[in-house]
């Protein structure tokens, strides 16, 4: 696989204490809100508005899907990571910064508004026993670890956000996100294009926690990805459809800040595998899915036995991914070769079925070959749950709605932007 094309997959937050200190020189002035059309305690009578952001990058070849987010005051714009597998949003930190791959005027500059200890949203962003603070007043740290793509190691801050809502009005709480000024990276080409990443997750750190407690919006977000590239993201329920849509219950599971369903059986051509059982997280953050070693395994299986006659054979010359097929002339897209391929499916509770057509498993390179864009998540450390990437949720609305612990999909053309 190239590794530039290897996605984040969160697997847990490493908490770490005091000991990693830095020393902020910048002023202690507090600074103004940005000027709005409402304010905190009518935006808090609005519940039901909706923020949406244009959404840019694709699986292949870029690896990424982004949006721009306004931060700060005057507003600086940063490119983020969508991630849907956590929950820490933060961005490149001028702190000074360790490891950080943009120049320093791109980078975000604290000015006084560290967050220590005491608040409350330090403790969401750690678990308690290893929380090491020697006092209360002592900034609030945080490390994110990432299976396959290295770490960020910073400090929680909070600053104004400013959002244009679907009611027309626009808001700028400020919320908190980590200011991190030490990323590591496991390897020169897992560099990654955007400044941070836009943690989207279930826990009460999370942006879209924050700003349903704030009264904002309704704690509910969703994405639309398009399998041409682009697409768009929303936190809020405006844009969730009245009818169509297939729902899954979350799963309460350790995995309690992911978007978890299951447990799924799967299918491969409408056909039982004999797997069953799955815990599914669905994770925005990962442009490839990832199955547990006994179902990659399968599926494997079945997808070379599917292509026995086919006029297609396997190929290690592309070095996309590590499974890959060629054929008597190059595929300029899937379509060109989906009639070879089986549909997945994977079955939830009361019958509800996340369809997964060759479109959302299989990438055509730019060698004009065609590659399973399914791993084996054994080999990142995946190997008692099943990450559903953006791979297989493109040209699909996925919505995560927190209140009703639910998450659901419905066919969507995600290259039109709705009206806000």
């Amino acid at each position: 696989m190239e590794e530039k094309n290897k996605r984040m997959i969160l697997v847990f937050f490493l908490l770490i204490s005091a000991t990693f200190q830095v020393c902020f020189s910048a002023a202690s002035q507090s600074q103004p809100p940005p000027k709005t059309r409402s304010t905190p305690s009518t935006a808090a009578n609005r519940f039901g508005s909706s923020a949406v952001f244009r959404v840019t990058g694709n699986v292949y070849p870029l690896g990424y899907y982004s949006v721009s987010l306004e931060i700060g005051n005057p507003p600086k714009i940063y490119d983020l990571d969508i991630d849907t597998g956590s929950d820490l949003t933060w961005v490149q930190c001028d702190a000074p910064c360790k490891g950080c791959t943009k120049p320093r005027d791109a980078l975000y500059n604290p000015r006084g508004n560290l967050l220590p200890c005491k608040h409350p949203l330090c403790s969401n962003i750690h678990l308690p026993a290893n929380l090491h603070c020697e006092t209360s007043d002592d900034q609030c740290d945080y490390e994110v670890e990432y299976a396959d793509h290295g770490s960020s190691l910073g400090v929680l801050v909070s600053d104004h956000i400013p959002l244009r809502l679907t009611n027309g009005s626009i808001f700028g709480p400020r919320l908190a996100f980590g200011c991190g000024y030490d990323q590591r990276y496991p390897s020169s080409n897992l560099l990654p294009p955007t400044v941070g990443v836009l943690g989207l997750g279930n826990g009460k750190g999370g942006i879209i926690s924050q700003l349903h407690g704030l009264g904002v919006i309704r704690n509910v977000l969703g994405h639309c990805l398009s399998g041409r590239g682009g697409g768009f993201l929303f936190l809020g329920e405006d844009l969730v459809p009245s009818s169509g849509i297939s729902w899954a219950p979350m799963s309460r599971t350790r995995l309690e800040k992911h978007y978890s369903a299951g447990p799924a059986e799967l299918l491969f051509g409408r056909k039982p595998t004999g797997i069953k059982g799955l815990q599914v997280v669905f994770d925005s953050g990962s442009s490839y899915t990832y199955f547990s070693s006994e179902a990659y395994k399968t599926t494997l299986d079945l997808v070379t036995r599917g292509l026995d006659g086919k006029p297609l054979k396997g190929t290690t010359e592309d070095g996309a991914l590590p499974i890959c097929w060629k054929g008597t002339k190059p595929f300029k897209a899937v379509r060109d070769v989906k009639d070879y391929f089986e549909p997945l499916l994977l079955s939830f509770m009361k019958n509800v079925q996340l369809h997964l057509p060759p479109e959302n498993y299989l990438i055509a390179t730019k060698h004009g070959n065609v590659c399973l864009g399914i791993l084996n998540g054994s080999e990142v450390g995946l190997e008692n749950f099943n990450i559903i990437g953006d791979i297989s949720l493109q040209d699909k609305m996925v919505i995560f709605d927190n209140e009703k612990r639910q998450i659901g999909w419905v066919s969507a053309d995600c290259d039109r932007l709705p009206k806000s």
